[in-house]
């Protein structure tokens, strides 16, 4: 008997699906895609149950007549390529003709369409790939998709689906990325009978940035103008520089309409803001590139996340030059307003700013002693004793308390505070050599154990005066969500405030954080990595902890005034030498080590 045999048709659909589909997004992504290049002026997209139970996409495109119909079910069947030629220059969204057989084959699928000029529509019932039924139907012009009960045949692929939460972020950060590539098309979702947003087709891009990312980020775009280069252009927006994120999560690039991720693009963007992006962070932009098809091959990706360029250098290119001329442009007008002196050049090479009239140049010599000055008047300080206090887990007699503060006492070490050294570490004389202290390290241990010593009680937190909204991607929020009650005990007040906004109405009183809205922000990259981590609940506050401390250490400054305390508070610590990570917040040099280098 052979060994090798033909898969069925069905088998066959179900394994297809296993690449094209890999959660209710996926059946999104490939729904509105055929959806857009039917020529849909209008998508409604509408789940339940994080799109597990239904997703029912809607349309107002050119529809399907009975006999195409019953052919988009079967495999390898499409409208949109007819010969090799067409493989290398794509211009419609889909083309492989497996999309609609794969989800078909591990749901339970209703397909009505009807063309603008026939009298009636088709309605098709497939179960687990199997067709069902087939009859008439009136309906409005157009296409509807049901996929009911995704993967209900394939037990091992609904396993792996998260939280209904999660499901369904990424479902409206799909469905939002279509909404950014084609803005002229109006595009609504629902979830479980509300909508959640309702985007009417607009020609300004602008306004489709700001109905998705916020006003505040609409009101703060810098534009890039159209750029064109080898043949390619691309035009778009970009954020200031404080508006940088961990992760690429608030990258959008758009190729021909097609969302993408490229790495060489995402490095073009982050080099055109020479560096005024720290590392670690990546600027926030809207980028749509246009190209000849023939310069680019979309079928490297199963998903199609992933494109190849024919000429990837002239594409960096491009994306660097635009970014740089944009951010350049705004630089100078917002020097202009400032009233910031422009640069210019001597014949010698040099260059030298261009003073008003009335500057005289004895106001820049004596703002030069002003700022010597400053520096020479800093002292060496006193040095400081410290005491720690026991956990307040463990409740322990006042006398007792009072033995073990004062044998705390003696064994803190004495230092001296010297100086600092390019403003990243404190020196300071101890009994045997120099120390070094990190205060960053320093400040993320202190306010680490600070939310810990409760032992999992609620921190005191501090009202804002005035609440702080955030409008959030979908994504983000669900992370907030998932770890509300992370962000309560942690003393930060958040609530719903409608669709993607949140409402900021307290913050730790550990804290001296002057802007809410950026800590939060930040802190929300920070718990992105640990996203669908399966951990206990005090494992998972003490992680939280841990990225909490680091955001708050994140702008800590490394000054003389206020090293005293800080040393204070490092010391009543219980782990007092080292960060949460790991890493030394002290090192000490010592005197032998010292002379053995002069020796």
């Amino acid at each position: 008997m052979p060994k090798i045999s033909i898969l069925p048709d069905v088998l066959a659909s179900q394994v297809a699906a296993g690449e094209v589909v890999e959660r209710p997004a996926s059946v999104v992504k490939e729904m509105v895609e055929n959806s857009l290049d039917a020529g849909a002026k209008h998508i409604e997209v509408e789940i339940q149950k994080g799109g597990a139970s239904l997703i029912k996409i809607t349309d107002d495109g050119s529809g399907m007549g009975r006999e195409d119909a019953l052919m988009c079910l079967e495999r390898h069947a499409t409208s949109k390529l007819k010969d090799a030629s067409q493989l290398s220059a794509i211009t419609t969204m889909g083309f492989r003709g497996e999309a609609v057989p794969s989800i078909a084959s591990v749901s339970k699928f209703r397909l009505s369409t009807r063309e603008h000029d026939a009298v009636e529509g088709t309605e098709i019932i497939v179960e687990g790939g199997i067709v069902k039924d087939v009859k008439a139907a009136g309906l409005q012009a157009g296409a509807i998709f049901e996929i009911r009960q995704l993967f209900f045949n394939v037990p091992a692929r609904r396993k792996f689906m998260r939280a209904e939460s999660t499901e369904s972020a990424h479902v409206e950060h799909q469905v939002k990325l279509h909404a950014l590539a084609w803005p002229e098309v109006r595009f609504t979702m629902k979830k479980d009978g509300r909508t959640l947003f309702d985007l009417a087709g607009v020609r300004d891009k602008r306004m489709r940035i700001a109905g998705l990312a916020g006003a505040e980020a609409g009101r703060a775009l810098v534009e890039v103008p159209l750029t064109e280069e080898s043949g390619m252009e691309v035009h778009g927006y970009v954020l200031p520089p404080e508006f940088a994120r961990k992760g690429k999560r608030q990258q959008f690039v758009f190729l021909n309409g097609r969302p993408i991720e490229d790495p060489a693009i995402s490095r073009a963007l982050k080099d055109g803001f020479k560096g005024a992006v720290s590392d670690g962070l990546n600027p926030s932009a809207w980028l749509w590139i246009e190209m000849d098809p023939k310069l680019v091959d979309v079928n490297v990706h199963p998903a199609k996340k992933e494109v190849r360029f024919h000429k990837p250098l002239e594409v960096r290119h491009l994306v660097f030059t635009a970014v740089e001329d944009a951010l350049s442009v705004k630089k100078e007008k917002t020097q202009e307003l400032r009233g910031v002196p422009k640069i210019v050049s001597r014949k010698d090479g040099s260059s030298a700013p261009v003073r008003k009239p009335f500057e005289k140049a004895e106001e820049v010599s004596s703002q030069r002693v002003e700022k010597v000055s400053s520096v020479t008047e800093l002292k060496p300080s006193v040095p400081t004793q410290t005491a720690v206090k026991p956990a307040a887990a463990f409740h322990a007699p006042e006398k007792q308390e009072e033995l073990e503060m004062e044998k705390k006492e003696k064994d803190t070490p004495k230092f001296q505070i010297l100086a600092t050294l390019h403003d990243r570490y404190l020196l300071m004389q101890g009994e045997d050599g120099l120390v070094l202290l990190e205060p960053k390290a320093a400040r993320e241990r202190i306010v680490y154990e600070a939310f810990l010593e409760g032992g999992g009680e609620a921190v005191e937190s501090q009202g804002l005066l005035v609440p702080e909204l955030i409008e959030l991607d979908a994504r983000d929020l669900d992370v907030v969500l998932t770890n509300m009650e992370n962000f309560t005990e942690a003393g930060i007040s958040i609530e719903p405030f409608g669709g993607s906004t949140l409402q900021v109405r307290s913050m730790p009183a550990v804290l001296a954080e002057k802007d809410p809205r950026a800590f939060v922000i930040k802190l929300i990259d920070e718990l992105v990595e640990t996203v669908g981590a399966k951990r206990g609940k005090q494992l998972a506050f003490e992680i939280f902890a841990e990225k909490l401390a680091k955001r708050a250490a994140w702008n800590e400054v490394c000054k003389l005034s206020g090293a005293e305390h800080l040393l204070a508070a490092l010391f009543k610590c219980d782990l007092p030498y080292c960060a949460p990570d790991g890493r030394p917040s002290l090192i000490q040099i010592s005197l032998k080590e010292l002379e053995r280098k002069f020796s």
